[in-house]
């Protein structure tokens, strides 16, 4: 447990995950009450060393670090996040707990299923504070919509439909990353099917078993590039280029614990879809939705209206849902928040856990992201059986 005084932070990856926790931890600061520890913004480090410079100065941190392995070493830091490629989480990961710091690793927890159960066994042994950030947990809407679902406002549950599309892949000029290696279950499933699936869970209760998968890559080989990459976006090439190992789109269908079915889509290619996040849920007495290109409400339909109005209603997320009150410096319905917020609310509910403070939910553990990890094997084990069902292993 870090010093009730003050927590020393720094985030390791200085690319498009890292930037943004990078700001959160800025940010927590002013969230949620000032009876918490000073945050100490110690260090940024990334191995391109001009970039961690840049986001360490944007965002205030003391220091960039060449390497995880300075932050690992440093007396200073008390709690890190890991934002770099999935490949690279568990030698971080491990090195990290091994020298007594607390872990917000980014979601997925690891490249493999093999790779999470090693992660888990260490942070367990630990002792210390070990986190996966799906940072939708943080959303104000769905989160109140899950506690409406938790409430029994929508009865039991009988249905989950949910899409995560995105369009960052469609242009062939994106460069070959470590995004497009890896083998079927690497591509968009990871990327996005990893939270489309904790957002499902989150509502419905653990999946037991899924089937029906297809996969599709839509580019079957991409531009290498000349340097390293960031984010996304094109990047200077070599003139060669390199085969795509994993899928560009992926559907399937779930069955939950309680009996509840499912339906899931995500890609990388959706044209005309950045961050595409959303979802239905029905159940036995009303239904809800949400989109995330419409962040700031959802829309429920309960039995409680005459029928001659009955149907869907839009709600605006305001102070009585979570996070806003005391979460946003306008704290009004409909005032309105963006991803960066969430970011925000994941960083204060990862330091609070460190300093032993309770309050607000908790921040998933390595077992939690070990199991996502479970889901998306199963979907890919699925896709190479021509679709066949495939039960997830128990958490």
């Amino acid at each position: 447990m870090a010093d009730r005084g003050s927590t020393g932070v720094a985030v390791i990856g200085a690319g498009l995950a890292g930037r943004a926790h990078a700001a959160a931890y800025r940010t927590a600061s002013t969230l949620f009450g000032l009876d918490r520890p000073e945050v100490r913004l110690v260090a940024v480090a990334d191995t391109d060393r001009a970039r961690a410079a840049d986001v360490a100065r944007r965002y205030g941190y003391a220091r960039a670090e060449p390497g995880w392995a300075d932050v690992a070493a440093a007396p200073d830091v008390d709690a890190v996040s890991v934002a770099t490629a999935n490949h690279q989480h568990r030698e971080m990961v491990a090195g990290l707990l091994a020298a007594g710091k607390h872990v917000l690793c980014e979601k997925p927890l690891a490249a493999s299923y093999a790779d999470a159960q090693a992660m888990t066994a260490a942070a367990e042994a630990s002792g210390l504070v070990a986190a996966v950030g799906y940072v939708y947990r943080r959303s104000p809407a769905i989160s109140a919509v899950r506690e409406l679902v938790a409430d029994g406002e929508v009865g039991e549950i009988i249905q989950f439909t949910g899409r995560y599309w995105e369009d960052y892949a469609l242009d062939p000029a994106t460069p070959l990353s470590w995004r497009y290696q890896g083998g079927t279950g690497s591509g968009a499933l990871a990327d996005l099917g990893s939270h489309l699936v904790d957002v499902a869970e989150q509502l419905c209760g653990p999946l037991t078993g899924v089937g029906g998968a297809m996969v599709r890559t839509v580019l079957t080989s991409r531009p290498v590039p000349a340097g390293r990459t960031t984010g996304h976006g094109p990047a200077g090439h070599t003139g060669r280029s390199g085969p795509v190992q994993n899928e560009d789109a992926a559907v399937f269908t779930g069955q939950f614990a309680s009996g509840a079915v499912g339906s899931f889509s995500v890609s990388r290619v959706a044209h005309g879809q950045p961050d595409g996040l959303g979802f239905e849920v029905f159940g036995t007495a009303g239904s809800a939705a949400f989109d995330l290109h419409r962040m700031g409400e959802f829309t429920i339909s309960t039995a409680g209206p005459r029928p001659a109005v009955n149907g869907p209603r839009r709600v605006l997320a305001g102070p009585q849902h979570p996070y806003i009150r005391d979460g946003l410096p306008m704290a009004a319905a409909g005032a309105g928040y963006g991803t960066g917020d969430m970011f925000g609310y994941q960083a204060r509910a990862f330091l609070d856990q460190v300093c032993g403070i309770t309050g607000l939910p908790p921040c998933a553990d390595f077992r939690t992201g070990r199991h996502g990890l479970g889901v998306l094997a199963a979907v890919a084990q699925s896709a190479r059986s021509g679709g066949a069902q495939v039960r997830v292993s128990a958490r």
